[in-house]
């Protein structure tokens, strides 16, 4: 029974500390570079001993929420994506056909940054957009490099949107979207006409956006999507005819 209550008291206390803080950042009452309460004062003012308060301390620091200082306490940091995005990768890799359902959401994601992106684009953003564009059709023949490069296009979109709550979905999920990226270049690099869809689909996407027109933009993007998705299935197709097992798409 005792194990019990202190179990219940650590997981109850974590909660506290943890909605805490995210309620303190949220009203704007901390921000990063700020220090918390010593620990004495704030173990309680939340009504948790000072040992779960620790605790829970050490558990947000491992996420980047907070930095535990030898001398100076315990100061709000902003937390790295790419930690979150280790995270998801762990949480989502158990989920069956993971990498299909995470397209689902960077579809959605691309889609309605785009739009944004047309708005809000500065000069630096189509510098950008313009140099992945070059990088696209300098690796047209090499699925890599070619994957990378048409990965970095689209990322390139998104941080283009302005949007931080977007860009840093679509990070968290980043190491699933690249791989997707490498994997799905190598199946349909051998279609006949990928070489062509692939540059001038790209180029097209870059010029509305360019151009600042939301809508074509926003149509060229989900069309780019489902003839992707066609030549997967001519890929699959090619594979299996040509005497191969079909491939096992991901």
């Amino acid at each position: 029974m005792e194990i019990r209550r202190e179990k219940a008291e650590s997981g109850n206390g974590y909660d506290r500390v943890v909605k805490f803080l995210r309620e303190q950042l949220l009203n704007g009452e901390l921000k990063a570079g700020d220090s918390l309460l010593p620990e004495r004062e704030l173990s309680a003012k939340l009504g948790v001993s000072r040992p779960v308060l620790r605790e829970a301390l050490r558990a947000l620091a491992m996420i980047g929420a907070v930095e535990i200082r030898h001398g100076i306490g315990t100061v709000v940091t902003k937390p790295d994506v790419s930690i979150l995005g280790e995270f998801f990768t762990f949480v989502l890799a158990h989920q069956p056909n993971v990498v299909d359902d995470v397209m689902q959401a960077r579809n959605a994601i691309e889609r309605q940054a785009v739009r944004l992106a047309c708005r809000r684009a500065t000069q630096s953003d189509y510098d950008r957009l313009a140099a992945c564009l070059s990088d696209i059709i300098d690796t047209i023949r090499t699925p890599e490099l070619g994957g990378l490069a048409d990965f970095r296009f689209h990322e390139t979109i998104v941080n283009a949107s302005g949007s931080p709550t977007l860009i840093n979905i679509y990070q968290s999920i980043s190491m699933l979207m690249r791989r997707s990226h490498l994997d799905r270049r190598e199946q349909i690099i051998q279609v006949e006409g990928i070489e062509e869809f692939l540059i001038d689909h790209h180029r097209a996407i870059f010029s509305a956006i360019v151009e600042r027109d939301e809508e074509k933009a926003d149509e060229l993007l989900g069309r780019h999507f489902e003839i992707g998705s066609d030549f997967r299935r001519r890929a699959t197709i090619l594979k299996a005819s040509s005497g191969s097992s079909p491939l096992n798409t991901p």
